[in-house]
């Protein structure tokens, strides 16, 4: 495509929207007055989404585009940024937390391997926990539940990872898989461009999922330590799903794909999840 000009994000957009990600994103178990305010957070991510995470554009551009984001944030750039400024303002809630996204978005733009599981906590401290931060800042909730929900994000950053691993390296000539892990055991990056994965990519894949479940255990009690039960029901669904994806990992081939869930067991998970926290909160 022509490379974009510094205020073509539009030109960018890949058309998806929170009902196709992965985890509920302000869905109807929150607070009405807290959609609102998410949502301008989600439509702002994905806009920068999908600039750094076009296959066509130059870095160079996205860079640029994601500077107009940037500028955005703090006085006149993209539409999306200042629509999240003014609610930020609005709400006395930092636009840290959108700045840190964006500098994951690019370092992805700088950054296409990884060298440990450290360097990848590292990615998911500036790509997945600013988010939940956020959404906890909407709800006034107090940073007593920051190191939860980082654990808890972090888990669905490197399972999206883990799923999208074969098309990350085809499409975007990224890995996020360490590179050392892959060497060790006789592969390099190529192993993700296959059909499907082999007996020692397969098993790489399972030990960082293992690694994905130990977050997912230290998040076990978010739900319980956030005040506002509407979205601590939220958060008690999306650990389910992570939990359960988890499992889909260590028995399916990413590369095949089908590692995700389908909307009927996307929908028994929940209502399995929302049956145990509401029971917890009877007993308690």
């Amino acid at each position: 495509m022509t490379q974009a000009a510094p205020n073509d994000i539009a030109d960018l957009a890949s058309g998806k929207d929170h009902n196709q990600e992965n985890f509920p994103v302000a869905s109807w178990l929150l607070r009405p007055d807290a959609r609102a305010p998410v949502m301008a957070y989600y439509r702002f991510a994905r806009a920068a989404d999908d600039i750094a995470d076009n296959p066509d554009a130059s870095a160079a551009d996205k860079l640029r585009l994601l500077r107009h984001m940037r500028k955005g944030l703090t006085g006149v750039g993209a539409a999306e940024a200042m629509e999240l400024a003014h609610v930020c303002r609005n709400r006395g809630i930092s636009v840290v937390h959108a700045m840190e996204l964006l500098d994951a978005f690019e370092q992805d733009c700088r950054q296409s391997r990884y060298e440990d599981w450290d360097g990848l906590i590292a990615y998911c401290r500036k790509s997945a926990m600013p988010v939940g931060r956020y959404v906890l800042d909407v709800h006034g909730e107090t940073r007593d539940t920051w190191p939860a929900n980082d654990a808890l994000c972090a888990a669905l950053q490197i399972i999206n990872h883990l799923q999208d691993c074969g098309k990350d390296y085809r499409v975007m000539d990224r890995v996020y898989i360490p590179l050392p892990l892959l060497h060790a055991a006789g592969l390099d990056e190529s192993a993700l461009g296959g059909a499907r994965a082999d007996r020692a990519l397969l098993d790489i894949i399972h030990l960082l999922t293992e690694k994905t479940q130990g977050l997912l255990r230290q998040s076990a009690g978010f739900a319980a330590q956030i005040r506002d039960r509407r979205l601590a029901s939220e958060v008690a669904v999306i650990h389910a799903l992570a939990q359960d994806l988890c499992t889909l990992l260590l028995t399916r081939d990413p590369l095949v794909g089908g590692v995700h869930h389908s909307k009927r067991r996307a929908g028994w998970l929940a209502l399995g999840a929302l049956g145990r926290y509401w029971l917890g909160q009877l007993r308690r």
